[in-house]
């Protein structure tokens, strides 16, 4: 951690001693994987805060955010449609939930369709 790193330091009370230095003890750790055949994915349409377009959510996946990626460009190219990964959630543009589902069962997780 960089000692300049001040937004991290957000609430520390200041100490008048000089010989003070600051640890972060709530360092985030790194959340190991499960396989994938223990995964619950859930897919499901959403239009909300999206000018009524719609949008196919992948949620639940639990693992490493880099791992999430690959997923997600996976399904994106499986789709051959445009997309993101936001907030631990594969979002994949239009209705492609069966598509989704099946290409998800076929890579060994347990996907199930939620709306």
């Amino acid at each position: 951690m960089a000692e300049s790193d001040w937004k991290s330091r957000l609430g520390v009370v200041f100490s008048t001693n000089p010989e003070f230095s600051y640890h972060n003890d709530n360092q985030q750790e790194e959340i190991e994987s499960i396989p994938a055949s223990k995964q619950n994915l859930i897919v499901a349409i959403d239009r909300r805060n999206r000018g009524g377009k719609q949008v196919t959510l992948v949620t639940g996946f639990v693992g490493r955010e880099d791992e999430l990626e690959e997923l997600g460009r996976k399904v994106k190219s499986k789709c051959g449609t445009g997309g993101s990964v936001k907030d631990g959630e594969i979002i994949i543009q239009g209705d492609f939930r069966e598509r989704v589902v099946t290409y998800l069962l076929s890579l060994g997780y347990k996907a199930k369709r939620g709306n």
